[in-house]
C-alpha cells in the first residue's frame, strides 16, 4: 500500500489544529501530525506491504516512526520534484514499484491521469482519496481491510 503523507498523516487547511495532531517541523517548515494515523498504519501493515510514497521520499522514516510508532518503511523514490495541481508526477515511479502486483493508494491529490492509470492496470489497484485537513479516518481503514480481504 502506497502511503502519501501530506494531507493523509501530515493535515492541512483546517481553521483550528486538532485536538489530536501534534505540531513537528521537517527541515524547518512545521507539519500539523495526524497522531492517530499510527495505530491506523499499523492496523493496515496486517493486510498490505506499506511504502511511503510522497516527495518526503527517506525523510519520512527520520521523523514519523517515532512519533507514530511504526517501523521504518520503505519509500518510492521520485526522479521528478514534487509538484502541486496532481499526483502524476508519482505515477511512473509507482508503477515501477508495484510492477504487476495489487496495489491501493492512499494520497490525497489524485488527478484524472490517476484514475486512467488505476483502470487500466491488469492487476487490482485501488485509489483511496483523503481530505488533507481530515487525513487517514477509520472508515479509510475499514474499507482498505475489507478490499485486501476480497483479493485472498
Amino acid at each position: 500500500m502506497a502511503v502519501d503523507i501530506d494531507g493523509v498523516i501530515s493535515l492541512f487547511g483546517f481553521e483550528e489544529r486538532p485536538a489530536h495532531t501534534l505540531l513537528q517541523l521537517v527541515d524547518g517548515v512545521p507539519h500539523c501530525i495526524s497522531l492517530p494515523c499510527g495505530d491506523r498504519l499499523l492496523r493496515l501493515s496486517e493486510s498490505f506491504e506499506l511504502v511511503w510514497a510522497s516527495g518526503w521520499e527517506d525523510k519520512a522514516n527520520f521523523y514519523l516512526p517515532h512519533i507514530l510508532g511504526l517501523p521504518e518503511l520503505p519509500h518510492v523514490g521520485f526522479d521528478v520534484a514534487p509538484r502541486s495541481g496532481g499526483a502524476h508526477w508519482k505515477l511512473a515511479a509507482l508503477e515501477d514499484y508495484c510492477g504487476e502486483r495489487a496495489i491501493a493508494w492512499v494520497d490525497d491529490n489524485f488527478d484524472a491521469s490517476c484514475y486512467e492509470w488505476a483502470e487500466s492496470r491488469a492487476a487490482p489497484t485501488l485509489l483511496v482519496p483523503t481530505e488533507p485537513h481530515l487525513g487517514l479516518e477509520e472508515a479509510h481503514v475499514e474499507a482498505l481491510t475489507a478490499w485486501a480481504t476480497s483479493l485472498h
